[in-house]
Parts: C-alpha cells; structure tokens; sequence
C-alpha cells in the first residue's frame, strides 16, 4: 500500500536540497537517508533520500542525482510517497495511518448515524474527518480527541461527542439583545 509521506516545497540553497512539506508522523522512518520514494507525477521518480536536515525549524531533504538548484527547484509540489505493508501500524497506540480510518462509519455517542468518513484533510493545526451523510452532503469532523471519542477498528466505526451545532442546525445561539427584545414587551 502506498502512503503520501511528504510535498516537496521550494529549492533551498544552491546544492540541490529542498524543504518539504511533512505528511507522516514517522518522518525518521520514512524520511531517512537512503529511502526509496516513489512520486507523483512518476515521472519525476523514483527518488533516493541522500540526506536530510532540519534547517529553521524545516525539513531539508536532498536526492540522489540532484546535485544544483534547477533540478530541486523542478521537484517543487511533488508528493513523496512510501511503500508500506498494509498489515503494519503505527507505534503510539492512539494514532492511526490515513487508510485505516478510510470508509470508517461515523455514529454519536448515542449511535445516531452520522456518515461515512470519505477524505482526511491533514491542515496545520489540526486533521479533518471530510464526512459524507447518506443524503449525500458532507460535514467537517475535527479530529480530536474531544469530539472523537472512540475509533474501533474491528467494527468499522469512529464514535463522535460533537457540540452543537457540528452535525445539525441547532446550535442555541443566546443573546443578550434577545433577551432585552422579551422585556420590552
């Protein structure tokens, strides 16, 4: 199975290295030396990890055969990605690759049906559950552990405590204008 692991982001210096864009929790393992990435587009791959720094804060990589400026800067929004064995997990207990959560179903915690879980959007500050309802329409569910109570893999379904307002259309927004407005009366 295949797993996007990194975007390749702009040149950096004039040796061939490139900053990147982390896609994985396990960049020492997937992101190491001598690694073996294929690509997206393929064409611009397979590459070879030759080394690979922290620069600021970023992510530096450098591949093998590009040694100068142009050909890192053609690599510019490549995705990188590892060949991973399907049956593998992650190591921390409470993580989970992209795959795994994939067409899980989406209940509440009073076993409401909510959807199915059809993309996970990976942003800066936190990762996105992209949902589809069975009528078709799609709702936001932040993965955290706040609202994702529960993920069991076995019976293929991710639970949810969501705040009102996260599934439906009934938030209770108070105001305190309304409550004035009753007064006047």
């Amino acid at each position: 199975m295949q797993l996007v692991v990194a975007r390749v982001g702009r040149a950096h210096g004039i040796k061939g290295e490139v900053t990147v864009e982390v896609r994985t929790d396990e960049p020492e393992l997937r992101l190491a030396p001598g690694a073996v990435l294929t690509t997206d587009p393929a064409s611009a791959g397979p590459l070879t990890i030759a080394t690979g720094r922290v620069h600021s804060g970023r992510l530096l990589l450098r591949f093998e055969g590009v040694t100068e400026r142009n050909g890192a800067e053609a690599l510019r929004n490549t995705l990188l990605i590892a060949d991973v064995d399907p049956e593998e997990l992650p190591e921390e207990e409470d993580e989970y690759y992209d795959h795994q959560l994939m067409d899980l179903d989406v209940v509440t915690v009073d076993g409401t049906e909510v959807g199915r879980i059809t993309e996970i959007s990976h942003l800066p500050s936190q990762d996105l559950f992209i949902v589809e309802r069975p009528d078709g329409t799609e709702v936001l569910i932040p993965f955290v552990s706040e609202i994702v109570t529960e993920i069991d893999l076995e019976e293929q379904r991710a639970v949810i405590d969501p705040p009102p307002g996260l599934i439906d259309d009934r938030a209770e927004i108070v105001s305190s204008r309304d409550e004035q407005d009753g007064d006047d009366a």
